[in-house]
């Protein structure tokens, strides 16, 4: 069984948060979030910082769902430890991956974002 290495508790979500999802892109923002992109993301408070790096082959749990982590950004660890804020891009693989971003794949975009109180997990492979 793989190993917890990063646990998170949604607290909110952003406005347009849903039109983000529905395109592929999550955005996750631990408080306290800059205000232009309070509206677009998935705010949360972490339980802590993660494990160790992100790796290809992670697996980002979100509600229940899971996306293998196929690209990581240079910066998207340093970005969640610090401020808890990394991009997730579901299924796009011709989505240039930024420094702060992490390509993941599944089978479906959830019709909506988790919710508060739901958990988000990244796994280790």
């Amino acid at each position: 069984m793989s190993t917890p290495l990063w646990t998170t508790t949604v607290t909110r979500i952003g406005i347009d948060a849903q039109e983000m999802f529905d395109a592929g892109v999550m955005i996750l923002f631990a408080e306290p979030v800059p205000p232009a992109l309070a509206d677009v993301s998935v705010v949360h408070t972490p339980a802590g910082a993660p494990g160790r790096e992100i790796r290809v082959g992670d697996v980002f749990e979100v509600a229940g769902r899971q996306y293998p982590v196929d690209e990581v950004g240079e910066k998207a660890t340093e970005n969640l430890r610090e401020l808890g804020h990394v991009v997730l891009y579901l299924n796009s693989v011709d989505q240039t991956l930024l420094p702060g971003a992490v390509h993941v794949r599944g089978d479906a975009v959830p019709a909506a974002p988790p919710a508060a109180g739901e958990q988000i997990i990244l796994r280790s492979a």
